[in-house]
């Protein structure tokens, strides 16, 4: 298995969205949001942010429709709760850099713990953040896992349709 996984990124996006780090089978195989149980494209596809579910073999055609993929740390686990705060220390220079460079409009994190290890903050509210990275504003949303059950598909569906109405807005 190759480390990591390749960021999909370009300049100028409306939206990258930012996962805590890959998963084993995304790291596997090349492709971002694997996972069988995993809700990101179905829930990507019913906020309005693509007109059919991508599959995630096709996952670089995220791009055409100015949204793009990252992760905060590069290293694969089976888990998230695997990573340390180390890790995260680690990965934050360069993510930042990365999307100081990208300069997407915004910067979505899909889960509050990557979030907050970058932030030093401990109460992050859902949406849209005040603190922002470069010149792009920051947004958490519930993480799509098929492991978070604290969220329905209709209620990540809602969440993520918020972030698509505001990356519509005029900035």
């Amino acid at each position: 298995m190759k480390e990591g996984l390749e960021d999909i990124l370009a300049e100028h996006l409306a939206v990258i969205f930012c996962g805590i780090n890959p998963g084993l089978k995304a790291a596997a195989t090349g492709h971002h949001f694997m996972g069988r149980s995993n809700r990101f494209w179905r829930t990507l596809h019913l906020a309005g942010f693509t007109p059919h579910e991508v599959p995630p073999e096709n996952d670089r055609t995220i791009l055409e429709y100015q949204c793009g993929l990252t992760t905060v740390v590069e290293r694969p686990t089976a888990r998230a709760d695997q990573l340390s705060a180390d890790e995260f220390k680690a990965a934050a220079a360069r993510f930042e850099s990365k999307i100081t460079r990208y300069a997407p409009r915004f910067v979505a994190f899909l889960g509050k713990a990557a979030y907050s290890a970058l932030s030093g903050q401990r109460d992050i509210a859902w949406g849209l953040q005040p603190r922002r990275l470069g010149t792009s504003a920051v947004w958490v949303l519930p993480n799509p896992s098929g492991r978070n059950l604290g969220f329905t598909q209709a209620q990540l569906v809602e969440a993520y349709g918020q972030l698509k109405l505001a990356s519509r807005a005029p900035a």
